[in-house]
């Protein structure tokens, strides 16, 4: 089985765009994707609206990811965000930058990415067969020389790429395939946790709010010895915990320390722009305007009326007290609920459920100035199956097209 085809397993946004970049080098490439259509995880990016990538430096770029962040450094060297700016708007595509530097395509559609992306697949002949997985890579003397399909029919390759995604949102396709072939090969898996996953509380209080987003709030995560502190930010209560830019955010440190069996609990802080002495002489003065208001509606001018009847009922000396029969005690009390209010973490949902995949393919065992494997020659990986996971914000995203486009590029080169 002689021949110069490349053979790309998986159309994602890596997947795809190694494919497109091999065979702008003049390569026949050969596309495989499981599903009856590719892009299918990247249609619910951004919520559906395609966070690409992020116009923040590099150094701060690197900085988002959790522990791969350095490996990405010749990747991105090679085509960074800029490089993904023009690759679209010169096919067309018009793109926005929003707060917190993120890009978005101006439809606010996912499938106008995608649109870009099938185009350019069609106009460089990609060979695409769909609703065909991958079964099995044949080597001769550590070298890759095909891939059984699950048809199957046997492609020759004298190159592979894998690009078959994680675990996370496993019904879009990412069933870890491309994984266990990897790992059945030779090469070492590190765990897989969730990574961007909502948390489970142990508390019902989540259930009686669910859907409130609370704003300008901050998190302080502990587990007894060290703690996770968020920036200011969002948080979502749903109808077994919490979720929103700050949880994600921070849930896969907090799933490496549940995992190790560590009792963590999160303070929620409703007042961060007020310290603890400032919101005191905040409510004395409004208690000082008004000793006739009782604490529930002293409460709901601090707090969305949901949270607000909540904490009426959490507040051991009443909600019908007046202002002005609350003891010092009873005030700090007050205070120190808006200021620290506490719930248990029982565990992150499940990897699935993830918006990311943490660990994969050992970095050490891949190359990263052409993302092929150092124990099999042709063996080439790109996006979500290596060990490589990000904040939100498009990092994951910029990383899948970057690995993906090396990969595609070292392999046609090679």
């Amino acid at each position: 089985m002689h021949t110069q085809r490349i053979v790309v397993v998986g159309a994602g946004p890596a997947g795809m765009m190694a494919a497109i970049r091999a065979s702008e080098l003049q390569q026949q490439v050969t596309l495989i994707e499981k599903n009856p259509s590719p892009g299918k995880k990247l249609l619910l990016s951004g919520k559906g609206r395609c966070n690409l990538t992020n116009t923040c430096d590099l150094d701060y770029f690197l900085r988002r990811f959790s522990g791969g962040g350095q490996f990405l450094r010749d990747a991105f060297k090679k085509f960074f965000y800029p490089d993904l700016i023009r690759f679209f708007e010169d096919r067309g595509l018009q793109l926005k930058i929003e707060r917190q530097l993120r890009v978005f395509p101006a439809s606010d559609r996912s499938a106008s990415v995608l649109d870009v992306l099938k185009k350019a697949l069609t106009d460089n002949s990609v060979e695409i067969i769909y609703k065909t997985a991958l079964k099995d890579i044949f080597l001769r003397e550590n070298r890759v020389e095909g891939v059984l399909l699950s048809d199957g029919k046997v492609l020759p390759a004298a190159r592979i790429i894998l690009a078959t995604g994680g675990l996370s949102y496993s019904f879009t396709g990412s069933t870890g395939e491309g994984l266990a072939l990897a790992q059945k090969l030779g090469h070492r898996l590190v765990p897989l946790r969730p990574g961007l996953v909502p948390l489970e509380v142990k508390q019902a209080y989540p259930r009686h709010l669910q859907g409130l987003v609370l704003k300008n709030i901050r998190l302080k995560f502990s587990d007894g010895e060290r703690q996770l502190v968020s920036g200011i930010g969002e948080l979502l209560f749903t109808s077994f915990g919490i979720s929103g830019p700050l949880v994600l955010s921070l849930s896969g440190q907090l799933a490496d320390r549940l995992s190790q069996g560590k009792r963590v609990y999160l303070e929620i802080d409703l007042k961060p722009a007020l310290s603890t002495e400032q919101l005191n002489a905040r409510l004395l003065r409004e208690f000082k305007l008004s000793p006739k208001k009782n604490i529930r509606n002293i409460l709901k001018n601090l707090l969305p009326v949901k949270l607000a009847q909540l904490f009426a009922q959490i507040l051991r000396f009443g909600a019908e007290k007046n202002a002005s029969q609350l003891s010092q005690q009873e005030r700090r009390d007050l205070i120190a609920l808006l200021k620290g209010w506490r719930l248990d973490i029982l565990s992150t949902r499940p990897l699935e459920e993830g918006m990311v995949t943490r660990g994969g393919i050992s970095l050490k065992e891949i190359n990263p100035r052409t993302m092929e494997s150092r124990l099999i020659k042709g063996l080439y990986f790109a996006g979500e199956m290596m060990d490589i996971d990000a904040d939100t914000g498009g990092f994951n995203l910029q990383s899948a097209f970057s690995t993906g486009y090396l990969a595609g590029e070292s392999a046609a080169l090679s």
